[in-house]
């Protein structure tokens, strides 16, 4: 945990986050509670634990409803630690559909600990995630064929099916659908603001997460006091332009050329498209292994291949050596890495099946008409066409009641002070989209992490610090932070 050095500069950032504190708290952090909290010894998966409180509120499923029905949230709070209180940080989780539960669980577990330096810190589970009420998992009557041809129309037409299906069972089941939508998960946030008696909260969000920031920044801008995003997914942006896939495979390319790889892959963008262009034209028959001693047949086509690939890039130094390793031995005619990437069970022979937090929020978020014009126009020659959204923009207006209209999806203008964190390296929310996100937040302070990916939180001990200088109100020495250059290295995946 960082501290501040000196008595003058303890001074100081006491006084500015004083200023800042929605409230003043007479009793200590550590035995403060709220309605409906329990004391809790919260432990991560790494075994670490700490003294937690267990909480949930109830809001109304549907607002625009005057008769909904409530719903429970759920979040853990830990209590600030440091003399510096100000506003409770919520913490907003990615997807949609990502518990922040969870997360608090796993690697981020120190960024928790260490921001309660600045206040409450909130792992908040959003409506329908975690521990948070949620409708029950749908099931479809639709099943993808995974034996024969399924032309990429089949395959579109099958999933619209599959989610009118069930967006009409949750609501034979009582579920108010139309209130499962990013304005209103922002509400939230406004609900446990006052749940907590705070004047304001600090936001603290990656990915969707960002994109349900960037909502609250528009919905009750006076009640944000600072917001920390990372990986930004912009209001118009849930589904990503195709021209910049390309763009980032071209980056790709660059980190390639640093290293002996390059003699294998003089050409990933090549590489990707013969590989595809050889799928349509003779899709491959596989035999997957299963669990069970048994086997998986199926007939492997080039939207499966788009469709994995858009799920491998995210982060360079997770899966993306392993994609190019499938790549480069489908061009020679070898499926054994991609055999053994499809034993995940990532195709499944199964009806389809929705989340009904996941589903509903993105079609709600939808996309405008020019953006859908465009995403529609350079599909038709890159590299992965739409299969990096799937199922979305295949689900656009599928319920024009769902959907929260172009004047949700303009972009905010605010100065509420915004750190983005974005990764050079992002395969799922692009450096050129991040930058268009933000374009309204006149107090922003952008932090590039050269070679980052899209879960960059813990990339570099870096982040910790410039959120930490951040949080105390001082500007950024740099604001740029270069981590080691990715190694995309065959031989290093092959001996795995």
């Amino acid at each position: 945990m960082r501290f501040v050095g000196s008595l003058v500069a303890t001074t100081l950032a006491i006084s500015t986050l004083s200023a800042l504190a929605s409230e003043d708290h007479s009793e200590s952090a550590e035995t403060r509670t709220y309605a409906n909290e329990t004391p809790i010894t919260f432990t991560a998966n790494d075994g670490q634990s700490t003294e937690a409180f267990s909480g949930h509120f109830w809001v109304p499923e549907n607002r625009n409803n005057p008769q909904s029905r409530k719903i429970r949230i759920n979040y853990v709070r830990f209590a600030a630690t440091g003399d510096l209180q100000g506003p409770p940080m919520v913490y907003l989780a990615g997807g949609p559909g990502g518990s922040g539960i969870g997360t608090a669980k796993w690697r981020r577990f120190p960024l928790f600990m260490a921001m309660r330096e600045f206040g409450d810190v909130i792992a908040l589970d959003q409506r329908g995630t975690g521990e948070s009420e949620k409708a029950p998992r749908c099931d479809s009557s639709v099943t993808i064929p995974l034996k024969e041809v399924v032309t990429a129309k089949a395959f579109v037409q099958g999933y619209q099916q599959a989610a009118r299906e069930c967006l009409a069972r949750w609501r034979e089941q009582g579920i108010d659908v139309y209130g499962y939508t990013t304005v209103q998960n922002a509400w939230d946030i406004n609900d446990l603001r006052q749940h907590l008696n705070a004047r304001r909260v600090n936001l603290w969000g990656i990915s969707y997460g960002s994109h349900l920031a960037l909502s609250a920044m528009k919905l009750f801008p006076e009640q944000i006091n600072r917001v920390i995003l990372a990986s930004a997914e912009g209001l118009n942006q849930t589904v990503k332009l195709p021209a910049r896939t390309d763009a980032y495979f071209a980056r790709v390319q660059q980190v390639i050329d640093q290293q002996p790889l390059k003699s294998a892959v003089a050409d990933l963008p090549a590489l990707v498209r013969r590989v595809h262009r050889r799928l349509h034209e003779a899709p491959l028959k596989l035999a997957i292994p299963k669990k069970d001693a048994s086997e998986q047949q199926m007939l492997f086509q080039a939207h499966h291949m788009q469709r994995l690939a858009g799920m491998m890039i995210a982060d360079p130094n997770q899966y993306l050596a392993m994609l190019i390793l499938t790549y480069n031995e489908l061009d020679k005619g070898n499926t054994r890495t991609l055999t053994g990437v499809l034993q995940r069970g990532i195709f499944r022979d199964k009806p389809l099946s929705f989340s009904l937090m996941s589903l509903a929020m993105d079609m709600a978020s939808g996309i405008t008409p020019a953006r859908l014009r465009l995403v529609t126009q350079q599909a038709e020659s890159s590299l992965l066409g739409t299969w990096l959204n799937f199922p979305m923009p295949a689900l656009n207006r599928l319920d024009e009641k769902l959907d929260l209209g172009n004047a949700f999806r303009s972009a905010p203008q605010s100065s509420i002070p915004t750190l983005l964190f974005t990764g050079t390296l992002d395969g799922r929310t692009y450096p050129e989209g991040q930058k268009a996100a933000v374009r309204g937040l006149s107090n922003l302070t952008q932090v590039k992490v050269v070679y980052g990916g899209h879960n960059l939180f813990m990339s570099s001990p870096e982040v910790l610090e410039n959120m930490q200088l951040f949080m105390q109100n001082k500007a950024l020495p740099n604001t740029t932070i270069t981590l080691p250059l990715p190694k995309l290295s065959l031989q290093e995946i092959v001996s795995r």
